[in-house]
Protein backbone atom coordinates (compact mmCIF):
# COMPACT_ATOMS: atom_id res chain seq x y z
CA UNK A 1 0.00 0.00 0.00
CA UNK A 2 1.33 3.30 -1.20
CA UNK A 3 0.11 6.44 1.29
CA UNK A 4 0.83 10.07 -0.56
CA UNK A 5 0.64 13.33 1.50
CA UNK A 6 -1.06 15.78 -1.17
CA UNK A 7 -0.09 19.89 -1.82
CA UNK A 8 -3.35 21.43 -0.17
CA UNK A 9 -4.67 24.17 -3.16
CA UNK A 10 -7.57 25.38 -2.27
CA UNK A 11 -7.85 29.28 -1.61
CA UNK A 12 -6.72 30.84 0.99
CA UNK A 13 -3.57 28.80 0.91
CA UNK A 14 -3.81 26.25 4.39
CA UNK A 15 -0.31 25.40 6.08
CA UNK A 16 -2.01 22.15 7.64
CA UNK A 17 -0.92 18.74 6.42
CA UNK A 18 -2.28 15.25 8.07
CA UNK A 19 0.74 13.62 9.04
CA UNK A 20 4.23 15.28 10.68
CA UNK A 21 7.74 14.09 9.20
CA UNK A 22 7.82 12.54 13.13
CA UNK A 23 4.71 10.88 12.55
CA UNK A 24 5.54 9.54 9.69
CA UNK A 25 8.45 7.28 11.02
CA UNK A 26 6.02 5.68 13.35
CA UNK A 27 3.44 4.91 10.88
CA UNK A 28 6.60 2.91 8.92
CA UNK A 29 7.49 1.72 12.19
CA UNK A 30 4.15 0.04 12.90
CA UNK A 31 3.62 -0.62 9.47
CA UNK A 32 6.91 -1.64 7.72
CA UNK A 33 5.28 -2.45 4.39
CA UNK A 34 3.66 0.71 3.82
CA UNK A 35 5.27 3.03 1.56
CA UNK A 36 4.76 6.68 1.56
CA UNK A 37 5.77 9.63 -1.20
CA UNK A 38 4.98 13.74 -0.14
CA UNK A 39 4.12 15.83 -2.69
CA UNK A 40 6.15 19.23 -2.87
CA UNK A 41 4.72 22.15 -1.23
CA UNK A 42 6.12 25.60 -0.72
CA UNK A 43 3.17 26.36 1.81
CA UNK A 44 3.13 23.46 4.48
CA UNK A 45 4.39 23.77 8.01
CA UNK A 46 6.73 21.39 7.44
CA UNK A 47 9.26 21.89 5.08
CA UNK A 48 9.92 19.42 2.21
CA UNK A 49 13.19 19.51 3.77
CA UNK A 50 11.86 18.10 7.05
CA UNK A 51 10.23 14.65 5.25
CA UNK A 52 13.80 14.09 3.22
CA UNK A 53 15.53 14.35 5.86
CA UNK A 54 13.34 11.55 7.53
CA UNK A 55 14.07 9.19 4.68
CA UNK A 56 11.14 10.11 2.69
CA UNK A 57 10.46 10.88 -1.04
CA UNK A 58 9.56 14.07 -2.30
CA UNK A 59 8.38 14.62 -5.21
CA UNK A 60 6.00 16.67 -7.53
CA UNK A 61 4.10 13.53 -8.91
CA UNK A 62 2.60 11.24 -6.63
CA UNK A 63 0.06 9.08 -8.90
CA UNK A 64 1.86 6.01 -8.12
CA UNK A 65 0.23 6.35 -5.10
CA UNK A 66 -2.57 4.54 -3.97
CA UNK A 67 -3.82 6.20 -1.18
CA UNK A 68 -3.47 10.12 -1.36
CA UNK A 69 -4.45 12.15 1.58
CA UNK A 70 -5.29 15.88 2.48
CA UNK A 71 -7.08 18.50 4.37
CA UNK A 72 -9.19 20.85 2.52
CA UNK A 73 -11.25 20.18 -0.83
CA UNK A 74 -9.04 18.83 -3.51
CA UNK A 75 -9.77 21.28 -6.86
CA UNK A 76 -11.63 19.29 -9.86
CA UNK A 77 -8.75 19.48 -11.83
CA UNK A 78 -6.17 17.82 -9.97
CA UNK A 79 -8.34 14.87 -8.82
CA UNK A 80 -6.29 11.67 -9.97
CA UNK A 81 -8.87 9.35 -11.25
CA UNK A 82 -9.33 5.38 -9.72
CA UNK A 83 -7.70 6.66 -6.36
CA UNK A 84 -8.67 6.33 -2.99
CA UNK A 85 -8.71 9.82 -1.25
CA UNK A 86 -9.21 11.38 2.25
CA UNK A 87 -9.86 14.76 2.68
CA UNK A 88 -12.79 17.09 4.12
CA UNK A 89 -14.88 17.15 1.20
CA UNK A 90 -18.17 19.24 2.63
CA UNK A 91 -20.18 17.67 0.86
CA UNK A 92 -22.25 14.88 3.08
CA UNK A 93 -24.67 18.14 4.31
CA UNK A 94 -25.48 18.63 0.52
CA UNK A 95 -23.25 21.71 0.39
CA UNK A 96 -24.54 23.31 -3.31
CA UNK A 97 -21.03 24.66 -3.53
CA UNK A 98 -19.18 21.62 -3.57
CA UNK A 99 -22.08 19.37 -5.58
CA UNK A 100 -19.16 19.24 -8.96
CA UNK A 101 -16.92 17.87 -6.68
CA UNK A 102 -18.56 15.04 -5.39
CA UNK A 103 -20.02 14.78 -8.77
CA UNK A 104 -16.70 14.57 -10.51
CA UNK A 105 -14.97 12.04 -7.68
CA UNK A 106 -18.21 9.38 -9.47
CA UNK A 107 -17.29 10.18 -12.96
CA UNK A 108 -13.40 9.83 -11.67
CA UNK A 109 -13.91 6.75 -10.31
CA UNK A 110 -12.59 7.58 -6.71
CA UNK A 111 -13.03 6.11 -3.75
CA UNK A 112 -13.49 9.08 -1.54
CA UNK A 113 -13.53 8.56 2.32
CA UNK A 114 -14.32 12.21 4.75
CA UNK A 115 -12.76 12.77 7.69
CA UNK A 116 -16.13 13.61 9.08
CA UNK A 117 -17.22 10.18 7.88
CA UNK A 118 -14.32 8.23 9.79
CA UNK A 119 -16.70 7.10 13.12
CA UNK A 120 -16.96 4.33 15.28
CA UNK A 121 -20.16 2.00 15.74
CA UNK A 122 -21.89 4.49 17.31
CA UNK A 123 -21.43 6.89 14.98
CA UNK A 124 -18.56 9.25 16.75
CA UNK A 125 -16.36 11.13 14.94
CA UNK A 126 -12.45 9.54 15.87
CA UNK A 127 -11.02 12.42 14.48
CA UNK A 128 -10.82 16.10 13.83
CA UNK A 129 -9.16 19.29 14.72
CA UNK A 130 -12.30 20.44 16.85
CA UNK A 131 -9.88 20.66 19.82
CA UNK A 132 -7.66 23.39 18.24
CA UNK A 133 -10.13 25.16 16.90
CA UNK A 134 -11.19 25.48 20.65
CA UNK A 135 -7.98 26.55 21.67
CA UNK A 136 -7.63 29.68 19.09
CA UNK A 137 -10.85 30.31 19.40
CA UNK A 138 -10.61 30.96 23.33
CA UNK A 139 -7.58 32.98 22.52
CA UNK A 140 -9.33 35.51 19.77
CA UNK A 141 -12.31 35.54 22.58
CA UNK A 142 -9.48 37.20 25.01
CA UNK A 143 -7.97 39.29 22.43
CA UNK A 144 -10.88 40.82 21.10
CA UNK A 145 -11.93 42.29 24.91
CA UNK A 146 -8.74 43.68 25.04
CA UNK A 147 -8.96 45.69 21.50
CA UNK A 148 -12.56 46.61 22.35
CA UNK A 149 -11.65 48.06 25.72
CA UNK A 150 -8.05 48.83 24.66
CA UNK A 151 -6.57 46.86 27.72
CA UNK A 152 -4.12 44.74 25.24
CA UNK A 153 -3.29 44.01 22.06
CA UNK A 154 -2.47 40.45 21.73
CA UNK A 155 -0.56 39.11 18.39
CA UNK A 156 -2.38 36.97 16.36
CA UNK A 157 -2.53 33.50 16.88
CA UNK A 158 -1.76 32.34 13.58
CA UNK A 159 1.91 34.57 14.17
CA UNK A 160 2.84 32.49 17.14
CA UNK A 161 4.39 29.05 17.03
CA UNK A 162 2.21 26.75 18.97
CA UNK A 163 -0.34 26.60 22.07
CA UNK A 164 2.70 27.50 24.74
CA UNK A 165 3.39 30.17 22.96
CA UNK A 166 -0.55 31.64 23.09
CA UNK A 167 -0.67 30.42 26.82
CA UNK A 168 2.56 32.68 27.14
CA UNK A 169 1.27 35.69 25.32
CA UNK A 170 -2.53 35.73 27.81
CA UNK A 171 -0.37 35.10 30.89
CA UNK A 172 1.23 38.27 30.51
CA UNK A 173 -2.09 40.11 31.04
CA UNK A 174 -4.52 40.73 34.04
CA UNK A 175 -8.17 40.89 33.09
CA UNK A 176 -10.62 42.90 35.09
CA UNK A 177 -12.93 40.81 37.05
CA UNK A 178 -15.48 39.60 34.17
CA UNK A 179 -17.33 36.20 33.44
CA UNK A 180 -16.58 34.08 30.83
CA UNK A 181 -19.51 31.31 30.08
CA UNK A 182 -18.58 28.68 27.78
CA UNK A 183 -21.07 25.76 26.05
CA UNK A 184 -19.95 22.66 24.25
CA UNK A 185 -18.43 19.44 25.94
CA UNK A 186 -16.98 18.17 23.22
CA UNK A 187 -13.61 18.74 21.73
CA UNK A 188 -13.68 22.22 20.86
CA UNK A 189 -15.67 23.47 24.02
CA UNK A 190 -12.62 21.27 25.94
CA UNK A 191 -10.09 22.95 23.72
CA UNK A 192 -11.48 26.42 25.08
CA UNK A 193 -11.55 25.01 28.22
CA UNK A 194 -8.05 23.86 28.27
CA UNK A 195 -6.97 27.72 27.44
CA UNK A 196 -8.78 29.34 30.09
CA UNK A 197 -7.61 26.66 32.69
CA UNK A 198 -4.17 27.16 31.36
CA UNK A 199 -5.00 31.14 32.02
CA UNK A 200 -5.53 29.90 35.67
CA UNK A 201 -8.60 31.59 35.24
CA UNK A 202 -11.15 30.20 37.99
CA UNK A 203 -14.14 27.74 36.94
CA UNK A 204 -17.44 28.62 39.56
CA UNK A 205 -20.53 26.13 39.73
CA UNK A 206 -23.49 27.79 37.68
CA UNK A 207 -25.24 28.83 40.69
CA UNK A 208 -22.16 31.05 41.98
CA UNK A 209 -21.68 32.47 38.25
CA UNK A 210 -25.69 33.34 38.62
CA UNK A 211 -25.72 34.90 42.05
CA UNK A 212 -22.03 36.24 42.95
CA UNK A 213 -19.64 38.76 42.40
CA UNK A 214 -16.33 38.28 42.41
CA UNK A 215 -12.59 39.97 42.35
CA UNK A 216 -11.31 38.11 39.20
CA UNK A 217 -12.53 37.10 36.26
CA UNK A 218 -14.00 33.76 36.15
CA UNK A 219 -16.18 31.16 34.04
CA UNK A 220 -18.70 28.48 34.04
CA UNK A 221 -18.61 25.76 31.45
CA UNK A 222 -22.22 24.74 30.55
CA UNK A 223 -24.04 21.99 28.84
CA UNK A 224 -26.89 21.84 26.82
CA UNK A 225 -29.40 21.52 29.56
CA UNK A 226 -28.20 24.14 31.27
CA UNK A 227 -29.12 26.40 28.43
CA UNK A 228 -32.00 25.12 27.11
CA UNK A 229 -35.27 23.91 29.38
CA UNK A 230 -38.63 22.36 28.41
CA UNK A 231 -41.56 25.06 26.60
CA UNK A 232 -44.44 23.14 28.93
CA UNK A 233 -42.30 23.42 32.25
CA UNK A 234 -41.23 19.32 32.20
CA UNK A 235 -38.32 17.82 33.12
CA UNK A 236 -35.25 18.76 31.03
CA UNK A 237 -34.25 15.31 29.62
CA UNK A 238 -31.28 14.70 26.86
CA UNK A 239 -33.18 12.02 25.13
CA UNK A 240 -35.80 13.55 24.53
CA UNK A 241 -33.95 17.34 23.37
CA UNK A 242 -32.38 15.11 20.86
CA UNK A 243 -35.71 13.49 19.35
CA UNK A 244 -37.89 16.48 20.06
CA UNK A 245 -35.90 19.81 19.93
CA UNK A 246 -39.14 21.33 19.25
CA UNK A 247 -40.53 20.86 22.71
CA UNK A 248 -37.56 23.03 24.16
CA UNK A 249 -36.96 26.69 24.05
CA UNK A 250 -33.55 28.65 25.08
CA UNK A 251 -32.64 29.38 29.10
CA UNK A 252 -29.55 31.31 27.80
CA UNK A 253 -30.79 34.47 29.18
CA UNK A 254 -30.36 34.52 33.14
CA UNK A 255 -26.76 34.09 31.45
CA UNK A 256 -26.19 37.33 29.20
CA UNK A 257 -28.11 38.98 32.40
CA UNK A 258 -23.70 38.65 34.09
CA UNK A 259 -21.30 37.43 31.26
CA UNK A 260 -19.27 39.68 29.49
CA UNK A 261 -17.80 37.07 26.91
CA UNK A 262 -19.48 34.42 25.75
CA UNK A 263 -17.16 31.55 23.96
CA UNK A 264 -19.44 28.74 22.18
CA UNK A 265 -18.61 25.43 21.56
CA UNK A 266 -21.54 23.56 21.22
CA UNK A 267 -22.77 21.13 18.59
CA UNK A 268 -25.99 22.20 16.90
CA UNK A 269 -28.65 20.42 15.66
CA UNK A 270 -30.97 20.57 13.26
CA UNK A 271 -34.24 22.10 14.50
CA UNK A 272 -32.77 22.77 18.35
CA UNK A 273 -33.80 26.26 19.74
CA UNK A 274 -31.54 29.09 18.66
CA UNK A 275 -29.66 30.23 22.18
CA UNK A 276 -28.53 33.54 22.11
CA UNK A 277 -31.68 35.58 20.20
CA UNK A 278 -31.88 38.70 19.08
CA UNK A 279 -34.60 39.59 21.71
CA UNK A 280 -31.88 38.78 24.20
CA UNK A 281 -29.20 40.68 22.54
CA UNK A 282 -31.02 43.69 22.55
CA UNK A 283 -32.40 43.92 26.35
CA UNK A 284 -31.73 46.55 28.80
CA UNK A 285 -30.24 43.76 30.90
CA UNK A 286 -27.49 42.07 28.69
CA UNK A 287 -24.17 42.48 29.43
CA UNK A 288 -22.45 40.17 26.59
CA UNK A 289 -19.61 42.51 25.14
CA UNK A 290 -17.88 39.82 23.38
CA UNK A 291 -18.78 36.55 21.18
CA UNK A 292 -16.06 34.00 20.19
CA UNK A 293 -18.90 31.87 17.74
CA UNK A 294 -16.07 28.97 17.45
CA UNK A 295 -18.82 26.98 16.50
CA UNK A 296 -19.65 29.47 13.88
CA UNK A 297 -23.12 28.36 12.50
CA UNK A 298 -23.80 30.66 10.13
CA UNK A 299 -27.25 32.00 10.32
CA UNK A 300 -27.77 29.29 13.39
CA UNK A 301 -28.14 29.24 17.52
CA UNK A 302 -26.44 32.70 17.93
CA UNK A 303 -28.02 35.64 16.53
CA UNK A 304 -25.40 38.15 16.08
CA UNK A 305 -23.19 35.75 14.00
CA UNK A 306 -24.26 37.39 10.68
CA UNK A 307 -21.71 35.73 8.91
CA UNK A 308 -17.83 33.97 9.11
CA UNK A 309 -15.17 36.10 9.42
CA UNK A 310 -11.58 35.64 8.66
CA UNK A 311 -8.28 35.24 10.05
CA UNK A 312 -7.16 38.27 7.95
CA UNK A 313 -10.30 40.07 9.58
CA UNK A 314 -11.65 38.32 12.69
CA UNK A 315 -13.54 40.94 13.95
CA UNK A 316 -16.54 42.53 13.27
CA UNK A 317 -19.27 44.59 15.33
CA UNK A 318 -22.98 43.70 15.57
CA UNK A 319 -25.28 46.37 16.73
CA UNK A 320 -28.29 45.03 18.72
CA UNK A 321 -30.91 47.57 18.13
CA UNK A 322 -30.76 47.05 14.46
CA UNK A 323 -29.50 43.51 14.08
CA UNK A 324 -26.91 44.66 11.78
CA UNK A 325 -23.04 44.91 11.04
CA UNK A 326 -20.98 47.68 12.61
CA UNK A 327 -17.69 48.76 13.09
CA UNK A 328 -16.59 46.75 16.05
CA UNK A 329 -15.27 49.26 18.02
CA UNK A 330 -18.31 51.17 17.41
CA UNK A 331 -19.32 52.40 21.30
CA UNK A 332 -22.61 50.14 21.20
CA UNK A 333 -21.08 47.30 19.48
CA UNK A 334 -21.14 43.65 20.61
CA UNK A 335 -18.04 42.25 19.28
CA UNK A 336 -18.23 39.17 17.09
CA UNK A 337 -15.25 36.53 16.05
CA UNK A 338 -16.57 34.14 14.00
CA UNK A 339 -13.44 32.65 11.85
CA UNK A 340 -14.57 29.42 10.38
CA UNK A 341 -11.21 27.59 9.72
CA UNK A 342 -10.01 28.45 13.21
CA UNK A 343 -6.95 25.63 13.48
CA UNK A 344 -5.62 26.86 10.29
CA UNK A 345 -3.71 29.43 12.98
CA UNK A 346 -2.26 26.58 14.97
CA UNK A 347 -1.12 24.51 11.83
CA UNK A 348 1.77 22.75 13.75
CA UNK A 349 0.01 21.46 16.81
CA UNK A 350 -3.25 20.58 14.99
CA UNK A 351 -1.09 18.61 12.16
CA UNK A 352 -0.03 16.76 14.74
CA UNK A 353 -2.90 16.28 16.59
CA UNK A 354 -4.57 15.51 13.65
CA UNK A 355 -2.02 13.11 12.28
CA UNK A 356 -2.13 10.79 16.05
CA UNK A 357 -6.00 10.43 15.52
CA UNK A 358 -5.36 9.44 11.56
CA UNK A 359 -2.63 6.92 12.34
CA UNK A 360 -4.89 5.36 15.60
CA UNK A 361 -8.06 5.18 13.82
CA UNK A 362 -7.37 5.25 10.34
CA UNK A 363 -4.36 3.35 9.14
CA UNK A 364 -4.26 -0.20 10.56
CA UNK A 365 -7.50 -0.43 8.49
CA UNK A 366 -5.15 -0.61 5.82
CA UNK A 367 -3.69 -3.72 7.22
CA UNK A 368 -6.13 -5.65 9.35
CA UNK A 369 -8.79 -6.07 6.97
CA UNK A 370 -10.70 -2.95 8.52
CA UNK A 371 -11.93 -5.41 11.11
CA UNK A 372 -13.79 -2.91 13.21
CA UNK A 373 -15.16 -1.33 9.87
CA UNK A 374 -13.72 2.10 10.16
CA UNK A 375 -13.30 2.09 6.12
CA UNK A 376 -16.48 0.64 5.09
CA UNK A 377 -18.28 3.05 7.10
CA UNK A 378 -16.11 6.27 6.30
CA UNK A 379 -16.58 5.43 2.27
CA UNK A 380 -19.01 8.03 0.10
CA UNK A 381 -18.50 6.99 -3.61
CA UNK A 382 -16.86 3.50 -4.68
CA UNK A 383 -17.27 2.11 -8.61
CA UNK A 384 -18.36 5.29 -9.34
CA UNK A 385 -21.36 4.92 -7.33
CA UNK A 386 -22.74 6.51 -3.70
CA UNK A 387 -22.09 3.94 -1.16
CA UNK A 388 -25.27 2.26 0.25
CA UNK A 389 -24.59 4.25 3.88
CA UNK A 390 -24.28 7.64 1.49
CA UNK A 391 -27.19 7.34 -1.14
CA UNK A 392 -29.28 9.88 -0.01
CA UNK A 393 -27.13 12.13 -1.33
CA UNK A 394 -28.36 10.94 -5.03
CA UNK A 395 -30.83 14.07 -5.63
CA UNK A 396 -27.80 16.55 -4.70
CA UNK A 397 -25.37 15.02 -7.26
CA UNK A 398 -28.12 14.52 -9.62
CA UNK A 399 -28.89 18.30 -9.43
Amino acid sequence: MKFGLITERKNPPDRRVVFSPTELVQLKSQFPTAEIKIESSEIRVFKDEEYLNMGFEVANDISDCDVLIGVKEVPVDYLIPNKKYFFFSHTIKKQSYNRKLLVACLEKNIELYDHETIVDTNNKRLIGFGKYAGIVGAYNGIRAFGIKFELFNLAKAETLKDKEALVERLKRNVLPNIKIVLTGHGKVGLGAKEMLDAMKLKEVSIQDYLTKIYDRAVYTHIDIEDYNKRIDGATFDKKDFYSNPEKYTSNFERFTKVSDIFMAGHFYGNGAPVILTQEMLKSATNKIKIVADISCDVQGPIACTLRSSTIAEPLYGYYPVENKEVDFMHPAAIVVMAVDNLPCELPKDSSEGFGEMFLEHVIPAFFNNDKDGILQRAKITENGKLTERFSYLKQYVEG
